[in-house]
């Protein structure tokens, strides 16, 4: 009955709707199918209980406590695997990488070089890369809870030092890699529609009346939270450090916002393809693949001014490596980032590769942008997080319309 399930996926929307409605076990198949469409289900879910109040609350928690229980199955992931069995030697490799929502399009180009790559210095062995996406903190809060990740790649310190609070990580993760362990970064960009029509050109326009926002939930995507601190930092820079007046700015700001979503792609989404909105706040890597792909044609992009900078963490979680004999491969696998292959592929999804020979080689699709570090501006991770997203916190104060 699983199986049957999931092949009747991708046959859409009115599948789906039978299976939440008439088919447990079909319905725990639908959620097993893949992490990436877990926002779509939440929908589904929204839209029939408009209709109906059978799918009681109740169960929907029930549903979810499941899937967050659950491990990855093949099912769930996308994979790359090199060419040949399992030797003699025993060198049978697989690698959970478990990452942030918009992170999908550069890992899943990436691990098909790391496994090449990896052949080519252990011919004899054989390696399977697995990806689960989804907001940051919810994937790090999957990885906390029991989700057995090899590696983990998040878009915020934070993510990395809960892991590393819960002992999953080691303390001095920062220095196991280059660059603190930052392989690439990105910025805040905003997606308009078409020439622009609303003649959005920087921070300040997004306070103009009428103009409805786009962009990740603050309370539990990296996506969100940079957007909202990209937008603090800037009534900070713009009204010389003035509290209030930099409040003032993002209560405004935060006024317009039309859609809060549970991930940065399910924000593009939104955006992009259900055409709500009139400006999508995200990351310039998210920004230019909506551009240059399922938007093309339909969207530009503005760069504002300034911005804030947004860093993406790698480390190996040594609890679970150690005890399934990965580690080495773990270790390979995040080392090989820094790679000249692995930078320029960065740079070829709009991402800011660390090494900065790369980056000047190419200015030309990631022009200069003066940007700032949140823990520059507004402190440690555990500082931001306290500060600005707890439960009660700053975004909760100024954003009237906030996710609860």
């Amino acid at each position: 009955m699983i199986g049957f399930a999931c092949l009747l996926f991708p046959f859409g929307n009115n599948i789906r709707i039978f299976i939440i409605k008439h088919n447990k076990m079909a319905l725990l198949a639908y959620l097993h199918y893949t992490t990436d469409i877990f926002e779509v289900f939440m929908t589904d879910v929204a839209r029939y209980q408009q209709k109906s109040k059978t799918l009681s609350a109740l169960s929907i928690a029930g549903v979810v406590l499941t899937l967050g229980l659950a491990g990855c199955s093949n099912s769930e992931t996308t994979e790359a695997a090199a060419d040949g069995s399992a030797t003699t030697e025993g060198q049978n490799i697989e690698l959970l990488n478990v990452s942030y929502d918009v992170a999908r399009d550069f890992y899943k180009d990436y691990n098909p070089l790391f496994v090449e790559h990896y052949k080519a210095e252990h011919p004899d062995s054989k390696i399977l890369i697995k990806q689960s996406h989804g907001g940051s903190s919810k994937q790090a809060l999957s990885v906390a809870n029991g989700l057995q990740a090899d590696v983990a790649t998040m878009n915020q310190g934070s993510d990395i030092e809960l892991l590393e609070k819960k002992g999953l990580v080691e303390s001095d993760w920062e220095s196991k890699f280059p660059d603190n362990a930052v392989p690439f970064t990105s910025t805040i960009v905003f997606l308009v529609r078409k020439d622009n029509p609303e003649n959005i050109k920087d921070w300040e326009d997004l306070t103009k009346d009428g103009v409805e926002i786009v962009m990740a939930n603050p309370k539990v995507t990296g996506n969100g939270r940079y957007a909202f601190l990209g937008a603090y930092g800037y009534g900070l820079h713009a009204f010389n450090q003035d509290e209030t007046k930099a409040q003032g700015y993002v209560k405004d700001m935060l006024k317009n916002v039309k859609v809060y979503e549970n991930g940065g792609r399910a924000a593009t989404t939104t955006f992009v393809q259900r055409g709500i909105g009139d400006v999508l706040v995200t990351f310039e890597n998210e920004a230019n693949l909506a551009a240059t792909d399922f938007g093309a044609g339909q969207v530009d992009i503005v760069y504002p001014k300034y911005s804030i900078k947004s860093e993406s963490p790698v480390a190996v979680v040594k609890t679970v490596t150690d005890k399934k004999g990965t580690t080495d491969a773990a270790k390979a696998y995040l080392d090989y980032l820094w790679s000249e292959p692995a930078q320029q592929l960065a740079a070829d999804l709009y991402l800011r590769p660390s090494v900065k020979s790369v980056l000047d080689k190419n200015s030309d699709k990631l022009p200069p942008v003066e940007t700032f570090r949140p823990n520059d501006a507004f402190g440690t991770w555990d500082e931001i997080m306290s500060t600005y997203f707890s439960d009660g916190g700053v975004f909760d104060q100024l954003a009237v319309n906030a996710p609860q």
